[in-house]
């Protein structure tokens, strides 16, 4: 058993898990934060992504002992007073979801890729999905959202 203690969505969390315990699992079993998604057990879809320190990163690739001292934000944490965070409306106005299970990951997967290139192309936008996988649209309201929303936070800034 090793000791973990985590900020997740502002809360501090501590406690003893064992040593194999994927950080995913961690989210969702002992924070019962089930917007996390495990879609491939693989680390090749990006359902599973949480923002570490800023970063996305995919939580089915480490261990929760790994991030322990760390901040995490998933899904539930993005929003603010309840008012949806810009990528989020930006995926509600253009409709880059249909049944939702690789929204949380991609959304994201999105405030990471505009807080390091808050200039965006629909090409570069394509290449920083390639780790997402949808598995019901064409990719082409994921990327006018995404496209939509660094704009409205380049506007804000």
């Amino acid at each position: 058993m090793t000791g973990v203690r985590l900020t997740v969505n502002g809360s501090t969390h501590e406690a003893d898990v064992e040593d194999r315990t994927l950080l995913v699992h961690f989210i969702r079993e002992n924070l019962r934060l089930t917007g996390t998604h495990i879609g491939c057990d693989t680390s090749q879809c990006g359902a599973c992504v949480v923002l570490l320190d800023g970063r996305a990163v995919k939580s089915c690739t480490m261990f929760a002992a790994q991030a322990s001292g760390s901040e995490i934000v998933t899904i539930e944490g993005v929003a603010k007073d309840g008012q949806l965070h810009p990528v989020q409306e930006a995926f509600r106005e253009h409709h880059g979801l249909q049944c939702g299970f690789c929204t949380p990951g991609m959304i994201l997967t999105a405030i990471d890729m505009i807080r390091r290139k808050p200039q965006l192309d629909r090409q570069t936008i394509r290449e920083e999905l390639e780790g997402n996988l949808c598995r019901c649209t064409g990719y082409h309201n994921i990327v006018n959202a995404i496209e939509a929303a660094a704009r409205t936070m380049a506007e804000a800034a």
